[in-house]
């Protein structure tokens, strides 16, 4: 193999990629036992890569799904801004959405990694805060109509310089978050990741030479697109659409109209998303960091689904959309609950292509990460924050039913709370937990996977919540005349009686003494294979108790 002039033998090259991977696998496993966040080093919401020189991602951890594709355009905007103003021991940190990143809480911290006196490339953690100020706990309000009321937001910073943190970056986040000492303890972990990566590519240098460590990349990169390339030019040329309903953004419940168009020519693929509505008053749009990285999910999972993930990869893929829609949000729109809109763009690129990969691509699923948020005070009056995405039902594809309660398309290789650690951690009780098997498994040959039923009792004190649930009124779609699924679901109870009432998909709800917030994953009983066939309405019970 040769690059440049250079030549990397096939074993010393296999070494290198080896040696990528157990870099961010061993990041990885540093920012789990060091965190103080149960919902990093419980459920994972992190992820960790390695870049080149220019910003290009050459490996990546299995971690959040979202997180990694948005890896690159973030070093790239940091490079920009940065460029010729970075030294040996330098540290950055970023929580713009609208540079690349996701939402306010989520803080990327990127290293360049120096050696002889060059950077030889960039290491990565971005990873969710419990809180980053904002106008609920959490920092995540259903209701935001502006990016300012979701939180701190550091466009950009030298959090360490000469390896010396900065104090006054300190002060400012422990000042603008409401558990300054977890939000500090997960920044020293993520600090410690990237430092991690510095001393892996240095001995890495240090044995083949830097200049040897930049053709493997290259060679890496090459090689994922010209793989790419092979799987796009065999599927047939044309042009594949898809549209679907958003069930509201949090401030209003009118549906809202997304579309995309996919079009794949010989060994290429472009994916367009104009005609798609512009950005929507509440906290659901995303910027185009995380649009590319919506994208990049359904492509990869297309092109290799098994295999490490780098840029080469998406080199044949264009995104087309214009500049201020809800998947690519401009400064103030409010990007909270990106995820809700991310998901619809990864989603209504999977309902364009299944058909052309039915044993690959499922039937739609529950598609909202159905995230709730439970904040108040212990028994000994401390706060907490208490985040959980649930699991829910995934489509029948071809040859086999869906997948039970799995975790969201957006979310990747992360793991649900289980009830020992939220009854240990957290001023609540959990009353049930499991499939939602009421009505049936629907109609069709193949049905869909089965949802959950989490249900809660709150035993704090001054306690509130809130959610985002997409997929309350417009049901996972079917295919080859298969049914469609259940809705989601997001009730309230009282503690002593069945009867509840049901929330808005994204709302927020102060507890009172002697009721309870039931969160209802409905199960989605949706697609089978067999044409003409329907899925028919059941009467759901309430689920996911929380009460004071």
């Amino acid at each position: 193999m040769t690059t440049g002039g250079k030549l990397v033998d096939p074993v010393t090259q296999e070494i290198i990629e080896g040696k990528l991977m157990a870099t961010v696998d061993e990041m990885g496993i540093v920012m789990a036992r060091t965190s103080m966040s149960p919902v990093i080093y419980e459920v994972l919401d992190f992820a960790c890569g390695l870049l080149t020189a220019d910003g290009e991602l050459v490996a990546q951890m299995n971690g959040i799904t979202l997180f990694t594709g948005t890896f690159g355009v973030q070093v790239k905007a940091l490079i920009e801004k940065f460029t010729g103003n970075l030294a040996d021991g330098d540290i950055l940190l970023s929580n713009d959405p609208y540079a690349g990143g996701t939402h306010a809480c989520d803080f990327a911290i990127v290293k360049p990694l120096f050696v002889n006196g060059e950077i030889l490339a960039y290491a990565i953690n971005v990873a969710h805060y419990l809180d980053v100020g904002g106008s609920v706990p959490g920092s995540l309000a259903p209701d935001a109509t502006s990016v300012f009321q979701e939180g701190l937001r550091l466009p950009g910073v030298k959090i360490v310089r000469a390896d010396v943190f900065s104090d006054e970056i300190l002060h400012i986040v422990s000042e603008n978050v409401r558990l300054p000492e977890i939000a500090l303890g997960d920044l020293n972990a993520q600090v410690a990741t990237v430092r991690v990566a510095g001393r892996r590519m240095a001995e890495l240098a240090a044995r083949y030479g830097a200049s040897v460590v930049q053709a493997a990349f290259a060679n890496l990169l090459n090689a994922s697109e010209t793989r790419s390339r092979t799987a796009i030019a065999a599927l047939p040329d044309g042009r594949y659409e898809a549209t679907d309903i958003i069930d509201g953004d949090g401030v209003s419940q009118e549906p809202i109209h997304v579309k995309v168009a996919v079009t794949i020519a010989g060994d290429s693929i472009t994916i367009d998303f104009t005609g798609c509505p512009p950005a929507v008053a509440g906290p659901i749009n995303c910027a185009r960091g995380a649009l590319q990285s919506a994208v990049r999910t359904i492509v990869k999972a297309m092109v290799g689904p098994q295999d490490p993930s780098n840029e080469g990869w998406f080199r044949p893929l264009t995104v087309i959309a214009p500049p201020g829609t809800i998947f690519t949000a401009q400064k103030p729109s409010p990007t909270g609950w990106y995820y809700e809109g991310s998901v619809h763009a990864s989603e209504l690129v999977w309902k364009a292509l299944a058909p052309l990969m039915p044993s690959r691509f499922s039937a739609g699923s529950y598609s909202s990460l159905c995230v709730v948020y439970i904040s108040g005070r212990d028994r000994s009056g401390q706060p907490f924050i208490h985040i959980e995405p649930q699991h829910g039902g995934w489509g029948a594809s071809e040859h086999r039913d869906g997948a039970g309660a799995l975790i969201a398309l957006t979310d990747g290789d992360t793991y649900n709370y289980s009830v020992e650690v939220i009854e240990a951690r957290f001023p609540l009780r959990v009353k049930r937990y499991g499939f939602n098997v009421e009505g049936g498994a629907g109609a069709g040959r193949r049905r869909g996977g089965f949802g959950i039923v989490r249900e809660y009792e709150i035993l704090g004190t001054d306690a509130s919540a809130y959610g985002s649930f997409g997929r309350t009124a417009t049901q996972p779609w079917g295919m080859d005349g298969g049914g469609q699924g259940t809705v989601n679901a997001l009730q309230i109870a009282p503690c002593t009686g069945r009867s509840c009432s049901h929330l808005w998909p994204r709302c927020s709800y102060r507890t009172q003494q002697g009721r309870c917030v039931a969160r209802h994953h409905r199960r989605r009983r949706r697609v089978g294979r067999r044409r003409r066939a329907r899925a028919t309405a059941y009467r759901a019970r309430p689920a996911q108790r929380l009460s004071d």
